[in-house]
């Protein structure tokens, strides 16, 4: 699946993966206020094989395929022990 994706400008290190490009009518309407103006970041062919940074890639492609977006937060800092 080709997927755009689009950094907030208002959330450090979070992202909209979107399954269509400028395709914001599927983001809820308070996320999309909390999220700020996307800033279009990249585009790749995400398949369930390919290695993701942050996320899984098959729970991506399911968000995307259910909803049409995948909301990607930055990583929860692990308290020490």
């Amino acid at each position: 699946m080709q997927v755009y994706v689009y950094k907030s400008r208002r959330k450090p290190d979070t992202y909209i993966y979107l399954a269509r490009k400028d395709d914001f009518e599927v983001i809820p309407a308070p996320l999309k206020q909390v999220f700020g103006t996307p800033e279009f970041t990249l585009e790749f062919e995400l398949t369930p094989e390919r290695t993701l940074a942050q996320e899984d890639p098959e729970s991506v492609l399911a968000s995307l395929r259910e909803r049409g977006f995948h909301l990607q937060m930055p990583p929860q800092n692990e308290r020490p022990l």
